[in-house]
């Protein structure tokens, strides 16, 4: 077969599957669905109603692929942008693919199941947070936050220092007001709270002073991050990953 005819072969797979994945969407979408994913805030143009359990099982069968990946995303459909996150392969996705990503990003859910199950895997993962962490747009830079805590989360490699910069953004940003943003702002701090016994106390620090400005959207931001970083749960974690990284 010539190199023509395989790349033809592999658009006619490519094309092939995502029509039979729409119409599996179609055939699994509820209107109880709809509705139900409405009062949770995500809103989309293309909406069919299928329940993340599903997409995930339904990922699983498909395999990764990032050429499958890109089509399902250029469907526009929800569901299927969805399912582009849990295929890609993370070490293929591009600067220039990651922008048009989040350009694209229609609501709370699609911007973190991207950064949380994709996006935070590639190498550019802390560049993005730093490019995208004083963009004008709600939702590019709610994920810019909501790379940082699921780096925090998924990163066993970096120390510390990966983060610092990190910090500074959120105090600089802090001060945003917008509903995404403030949570995805408030998102970090916990996450990067939870890394180590020093950087627990350092995002502890910062809740408090956002806490004490006289700004409303800082004092959310504080108080919030407070509340998780002073329970024993949030403790414990930062002491076990403390211990796990002393015993290496």
């Amino acid at each position: 077969m010539s190199s023509r005819a395989g790349t033809a072969k592999v658009a006619v797979d490519v094309d092939q599957t995502v029509a039979e994945v729409l119409g599996w969407l179609v055939s699994e979408g509820t209107e109880h669905n709809r509705q139900g994913m409405k009062r949770y805030g995500i809103v989309a143009r293309k909406i069919f109603g299928v329940s993340v359990a599903a997409l995930r099982e339904r990922a699983k069968a498909l395999g990764r692929s990032h050429e499958l990946a890109e089509a399902l995303w250029a469907t526009g459909w929800y569901e299927a942008r969805m399912l582009a996150c849990f295929v890609d392969e993370p070490k293929r996705v591009t600067v220039e693919q990651m922008e048009r990503w989040a350009l694209a990003f229609e609501n709370w859910a699609d911007c973190d199941t991207t950064c949380f199950h994709l996006f935070d895997k590639t190498p550019f993962a802390f560049a993005m947070a730093k490019a995208w962490h004083d963009r004008e747009e709600e939702l590019v830079k709610r994920a810019a936050f909501t790379l940082l805590a699921s780096l925090a989360l998924h990163d066993k490699k970096s120390g510390d220092g990966a983060f610092e910069a990190g910090l500074g953004f959120i105090e600089g940003q802090a001060g945003d007001g917008r509903n995404f943003v403030k949570k995805g702002v408030s998102w970090a701090l916990r996450g990067i709270g939870r890394r180590s016994v020093a950087m627990h106390a350092r995002c502890v620090a910062l809740a408090e002073r956002l806490a004490a400005s006289k700004e409303a959207p800082r004092r959310w931001v504080g108080k919030d991050a407070l509340r998780d970083l002073m329970k024993p749960a949030a403790i414990a974690a930062a002491n076990r990953r403390e211990a796990k990284r002393s015993s290496k």
